[in-house]
């Protein structure tokens, strides 16, 4: 053995060790193997912010092996994730094990293939210290913030409570939302909605058609009472409804840019209902490779940490001849769609995309899991479509007159179908955009009204944020980057600040409180500018502006003064978390039991402690009944966080399922109904011997 490949994941070692044969041996660091000492600070504030390293407890073996393995080499190459913390842990290991970092042995893969990993080890370099440096700088500074401020929370909130640099800001962002949808005041308003139709003899397409009032005498109005719209219809239905004008026209759409890490997230929390760390688990494996059949262990994906729109020439080619072949020359370029990445990019990596684009998703599909499938879809089509042609919308729009009032329509047919013929950029909000097929009209025309009513709405409240809304607000504003969207989200959840309504995050009322005493206390730390400012600074020292211990010192001469200022401000006191009322009643006292967290979760118990001392497990009930032993289904959590359904007669009914029970009964036999969750949604009867089942009402799923 001459030459040492480290890498951070076995997954990955395997796939390299395919490419590099015989003369080189392959191991996996497992990620980092030195870090900052849980049990204390390790930053040295008095001296220059000096971090006081230690190897990572539980890894002693591995670190031994490595040693062992580096020695008998000569030579070590570095070869950990191309980012931030891959340079860092390559920093550390050259540290631990002696290796020269003046010497060309850092290399990168931004694809685990054949020629990326070629590429990758014909172009050695010296470890980047700035790259390092950036990583110091903010493992540093987060370090700083937890353990300064969550032992203040500690005291004036709960034990087990931490603060962070962005997570802070993730959960205040949730929280102001929530504060202002309470604050929201609806508002009425009414619109009238006609159906119309071609009047007879006029052609032979009769069949209606939807009008939206708009206004009168040239200008929109806003109907606020049901008043005021029973008035205009009856106004409005005094004279022929006449075609005004009809405008056509055709409209390009274009396509949208390949994935970064953030659209990926988002699109994948749109349309498959991921989780953000749910989403980077399957992209990291098709990254580090999948043993695809006739081919073996092979990456299908770029670096999925990445915030840059850059792709090779070389993909572009590929792309493009592929799409020429599959689709036809119609869909294909002219030239290559170039798309330009955000002020704060780095462009380090190339954006999101197959590593070869032949390997479809159907021919890899038997080689993958349900996620790496799901996913690697989603990259292979976003990309393609990235490079194929615009969709031409043949567009028409028609005024329709009834005396002074004035209805309008449009609709629009596909012309050219482009890019969509493979993928359709999905949205956080609702899509007014119908597909209204009109018939062929004419101006001055009269209309035939079928129907026309006035109909009561009420202006909605700000809709709360999902993971895919959360992250793209997050990016909006410069905060966080790639590779901490994902583990921010994940902890506000694990801390208790925020839980899930289906895909909505809500505020919980811990994160509330700990949030109001971090705008009163540490209002730098949750404010939205201050943090951008700070990822700015902290971006300067990876382009090499800035050193990293300035950057630091600079945030902790006015963060120490804050500290000592809030523990002066809320010395005796203690903010109270309000607790969370249930109509479940305590059969000792007769109470309201309330929601306690402990160390194992949520809990009801009696408010009336230390009097009454009553407690029980939180049940969330469903509205189906078991349909082995006619108890109540109740929701359960599994240790992934996923929520399936069970018998509450459990030990003694094993009953379990991930189906949803539903408030409707079998029609057959009278037992609950239960709805499938997969992309295709059925409701079946799960009694024994029934079988009855049925399509599901159609469900259009949005994201608020």
């Amino acid at each position: 053995m001459s030459k040492l490949v480290i890498v951070e994941s076995p997954a990955k070692a395997t796939t390299i060790k395919k490419y590099l044969g015989d003369g080189y041996e392959v191991m996996a660091s497992m990620g980092h193997v030195r870090d900052l000492p849980k049990s204390k600070l390790g930053v040295d504030v008095d001296h220059n912010f000096e971090p006081a390293y230690e190897n990572i407890q539980g890894k002693e073996d591995l670190i031994k092996k490595l040693k062992s393995a580096a020695k008998k080499s000569d030579t070590v190459y570095l070869a950990t994730d191309p980012d931030r913390e891959g340079e860092a842990i390559s920093w550390h290991l050259a540290e631990m094990l002696g290796v020269d970092k003046d010497k060309d042995n850092r290399v990168t893969f931004n694809e685990i293939t054949k020629t990326g990993v070629q590429s990758g080890m014909a172009h050695p370099r010296k470890i980047n210290m700035q790259l390092v440096d950036a990583q110091q700088a903010r493992r540093v500074l987060d370090r700083i913030v937890g353990y300064k401020i969550s032992p203040f929370l500690w005291r004036k909130v709960r034990k087990g409570l931490s603060a962070g640099r962005v997570q802070s800001v993730a959960v205040r962002l949730i929280v102001d939302r929530e504060e202002e949808i309470r604050a929201f005041k609806p508002q009425e308003y009414w619109s009238i909605d006609a159906m119309v139709a071609k009047q007879a003899g006029k052609g032979s397409d009769k069949k209606p058609f939807p009008a939206k009032y708009h206004g009168q005498d040239g200008k929109k109005l806003t109907i606020k009472t049901k008043e005021q719209a029973d008035g205009i219809l009856e106004e409005v239905l005094q004279n022929p409804l006449r075609v005004e004008s009809v405008k056509t026209g055709v409209r390009k759409k274009s396509a949208p840019p390949p994935f970064i890490t953030s659209t990926l997230q988002q699109d994948a929390s749109r349309r498959l209902g991921f989780q953000a760390r749910r989403t980077m688990r399957a992209a990291q494996e098709l990254y580090e490779g999948v043993n695809i059949e006739g081919l073996g262990a092979v990456g299908l994906i770029t670096y999925m940490r990445t915030d840059s729109l850059r792709i090779s020439n070389e993909a572009l080619a590929d792309a493009e001849k592929f799409i020429r072949a599959t689709f036809g020359s119609e869909y294909a370029l002219a030239k290559p769609r170039v798309f330009k990445s955000k002020k704060n990019a780095q462009d380090g990596h190339e954006a999101i995309r197959p590593t070869m684009v032949e390997l479809t998703p159907d021919k890899v599909k038997g080689s993958l899991s349900a996620d790496q499938y799901k996913l690697y879809k989603l990259i292979w089509a976003r990309f393609l479509a990235s490079q194929m042609a615009n969709a031409l919308l043949d567009t028409v729009s028609v005024d329709i007159t009834a005396g002074r009032h004035l209805f309008k329509t449009s609709g629009f047919t596909v012309k050219f179908d482009g890019f969509t013929a493979l993928y359709v950029e999905s949205s956080d909000s609702k899509d007014d955009e119908e597909s209204t097929r009109l018939p062929a009209l004419a101006a001055g025309e009269l209309l035939d009204v079928k129907e026309m009513k006035p109909n009561q709405h009420f202006t909605q409240p700000p809709p709360r944020y999902t993971e895919a809304s959360l992250i793209k607000e997050l990016e909006e504003n410069g905060i966080g980057r790639p590779s901490t969207y994902a583990p921010t989200l994940g902890t506000i959840q694990q801390r208790g600040y925020v839980e899930r309504e289906q895909k909505a995050l809500k505020p919980t009322a811990l994160g509330e409180v700990t949030t109001q005493l971090m705008k009163e206390q540490f209002s730098d730390i949750v404010d939205v500018a201050f943090t951008a400012g700070m990822e700015q600074r902290l971006d300067g020292v990876e382009e090499g502006k800035t050193q990293w211990k300035g950057v630091i010192r600079d945030f902790y001469t006015d963060f120490e003064k804050n500290l000592e200022t809030a523990n002066k401000n809320m010395d005796g006191k203690r903010m109270k978390v309000p607790d969370e009322e249930t109509d479940v009643i305590c059969e000792l006292c007769g109470r309201n039991m309330v929601i306690k967290h402990g160390r194992y979760g949520k809990f009801l118990a009696c408010p009336g402690f230390p009097e009454c001392k009553n407690t029980k497990k939180l049940v969330q009930e469903t509205p189906g009944t078991c349909p082995v032993c006619g108890k109540k289904v109740i929701a359960k959590k599994s240790k992934t966080g996923r929520t399936f359904y069970g018998c509450e007669g459990y030990p003694a009914c094993t009953f379990v399922t991930w189906d949803t029970p539903l408030a409707d009964n079998c029609p057959k036999c009278g037992s609950t109904l239960f709805r499938t969750n997969g992309r295709y949604k059925k409701v079946h009867c799960l009694k024994e011997g029934c079988g009855y089942e049925a399509a599901a009402k159609k469900e259009k799923e949005e994201d608020a």
